[in-house]
């Protein structure tokens, strides 16, 4: 009873943290450890202790498979040069490189235990660093990096610290170092992608989507165990399930069953990734305690936990840079098409915040090796050090090196084009099928998939004073569906009906509800009027019409002789003609070009320099 109340205040205590956090707006891990260390030293608050097993069994394989099922297996193979750098190379350097700094200042400590810590300190953590990455509005090539680092780097340095712990007890050679990496590494991957085969069978026999998500939470388990039973790398296994079962999810899974293990693993993963930091400031009252009962001077052991924390953030700056400029040799970026700025590089050096895995790895350190509290004492400050000094300053770095955010423009220009692009697709099969339609059916479904287009295109706009049709239509739809609600709710307080019949109704409403495309933002101004991003297919037309610096336009001639209200206008780069938009009444741009076949135009709304391409359905 008395563990169960404490998880449950454990719970509590994570979700009013977090709430406080975006009260707040800071980093809710930074909070969270922050309350934790202050909770750690209050009367009558149990002393609680992370054992490693929790930790890599408990905690670990579930964060890393909800990361990795979220993450883009597409962006991780474009940036897999850098990510395998990061994740191997600077895993491997960081852990010689403090296995020195902390050998030297502590004397007698044994060579193995010292490089033993230095794996210890040595890989970021996933969570912390996106979730300030994200915050703060990172570019996303850089948190595409910190994602992918944070999802192997684990292995390395679980697997150097495996070896270290080994070598403490008896010697080992080159070449079993070698091969052990090997072994950890390949079985990882074949086990893992041995899990995605099972699971995707499994997965296109299954239409439940409450089954299919229970088989989810089987899967990083699973893996991980299955690999260390074979003395694998258990983490690799899960990243690589994870990964795979994400980029197929669209072909193996229902849309329900997506929507519903989404939901499920977010949940979890809010849950999990916050008590994660609760817990590691727990630890602070206990370890610091040990350590002052040691023998070990404080001078000394101040000395060494700060020169151990200097070491891990000299270190990765002193990697990423010649990791960029002399063996990954950079191009473009794969986003922007140009190559990142020195900014960039900078910002992905400052970013490596450790997390949980730091501090449960620290206690796998055999109990004779000799000065393990103080041992302990430094995991828990690069924990702390490396959230709170570079967690900190981070935004404020971002902003003052004028780090570039993702452009919430171009997010708008490319969704809209998605949206088209599959519009398109979904009519040409729509002329493929062979159907009687007495009821109008066709007209029905085009004028919904119109209209979820015309949404995406509106996000665009920039004129504030007036309400477009998407928006109108929410907000009338949302109050409509408010009402009905209210009376199901009615009839089924009166006893009239069957609690399974409303229950029905009441899912079918609160489906629709959420089918309603978002409104609610606002629109959209380009950050950059200058900036210029493709999107799509390759472009001739796009190339011979290039963006005019012309002022707004006022008026749509034709809505005007006609005696319609038009959404926004568009310029011919052809002609120069101005025109409405298809979410205007008259559709009077699109018109222009049936009768001209003029391919490209130009937006003609204030700050809006983005072009369409009628032919293609590319834009730019």
């Amino acid at each position: 009873m008395e563990n169960a109340f404490l998880l449950i205040v454990l719970a509590g205590a994570v979700l009013a943290g977090s709430a406080l956090a975006a009260r707040l707006r800071v980093p809710a891990p930074l909070l969270l450890i922050a309350a934790g260390v202050a909770a750690s030293y209050v009367p009558g608050v149990p002393e609680v202790q992370l054992a490693p097993e929790l930790v890599l069994l408990g905690l670990l394989p579930p964060l890393l498979y909800a990361t990795a099922m979220q993450s883009s297996l597409v962006d991780f193979a474009q940036n897999r040069r850098s990510i395998l750098l990061l994740s191997i190379g600077l895993v491997i350097v960081t852990t010689l490189g403090v296995g020195v700094v902390v050998h030297a200042l502590l004397p007698g400590l044994p060579w193995p235990a010292a490089f033993a810590i230095g794996a210890v300190v040595a890989p970021p953590d996933a969570v912390a660093a996106t979730a300030v990455a994200r915050r703060i509005g990172l570019p996303r090539r850089i948190v595409t990096i910190l994602e992918g680092e944070s999802l192997l780097n684990d292995a390395t340095a679980l697997v150097a610290l495996r070896t270290a712990i080994a070598a403490i007890g008896a010697g080992v050679t080159a070449l079993e170092v070698a091969g052990g990496f090997v072994l950890a590494a390949g079985g990882g991957v074949l086990i893992g992608f041995a899990t995605f085969v099972v699971v995707a069978w499994l997965r296109r026999r299954i239409t439940d989507p409450v089954f299919d998500t229970a088989v989810s939470f089987l899967v990083p388990f699973v893996a991980y165990l299955a690999a260390e039973q074979l003395h694998a790398s258990g983490v690799l296994a899960v990243v690589v399930a994870g990964l795979l079962l994400g980029h197929k999810a669209p072909l193996i899974q229902t849309a329900k069953s997506r929507i519903t293990e989404r939901t499920n693993w977010r949940t979890i993963a809010f849950v999990l990734e916050n008590a994660v930091f609760l817990l590691i400031g727990l630890q602070a009252q206990w370890i610091i305690t040990d350590v002052a009962r040691s023998d070990v001077p404080l001078v000394l052991v101040v000395g060494v936990c700060l020169a151990t924390l200097a070491a891990v953030i000299v270190l990765r700056l002193a990697w990423v840079f010649p990791a960029r400029y002399l063996l990954v040799r950079p191009g473009a970026d794969p986003e922007t098409g140009q190559r990142p700025p020195l900014a960039n590089t900078f910002v992905l050096g400052w970013a490596g915040m450790r997390g949980v895995v730091t501090l449960a790895a620290a206690f796998v350190i055999p109990e004779d090796v000799p000065y393990r509290e103080v041992l302990l004492l430094v995991a828990f400050t690069v924990v702390a050090g490396t959230l709170f000094v570079q967690g900190l300053s981070l935004p404020w770095l971002a902003r003052r090196l004028r780090v570039r955010p993702p452009d919430p423009m171009e997010d708008a220009l490319a969704r809209a084009t998605l949206l088209q692009q599959a519009s398109k697709a979904a009519e040409k099969r729509l002329a493929e099928l062979e159907f009687e339609d007495p009821h109008g059916i066709v007209d029905t479904i085009r004028l919904r998939s119109e209209q979820r287009n015309f949404a995406a295109w509106e996000r665009l706009g920039t004129a504030a004073d007036r309400e477009s049709p998407s928006a109108l239509y929410a907000r009338i739809r949302t109050e409509m569906l408010a009402a009905e609600r209210r009376r199901v709710l009615e009839i089924r307080d009166a006893g009239q009906v069957p609690s399974e019949v409303v229950a029905e109704v009441l899912a079918q409403l609160d489906l629709e509800e959420s089918m309603i495309d978002d409104a609610s933002a606002e629109t959209i101004a380009p950050r950059d009027p200058a900036a210029h991003h493709r999107v799509g297919e390759g472009c001739a037309d796009l190339d011979r019409y290039p963006a005019l610096d012309e002022p707004p336009a006022e008026s749509c001639g034709r809505c005007v002789a006609e005696g319609l209200t038009w959404v926004a206008l568009r310029r011919c780069l052809e002609c120069g003609n101005v025109a409405c938009c298809d979410s205007s009444p008259g559709r009077h741009a699109t018109a222009h070009f049936r009768d001209t076949t003029h391919p490209v135009m130009q937006s003609a709304e204030p700050r809006e320099n983005w072009r369409w391409c009628y032919l293609h359905h590319a834009t730019a």
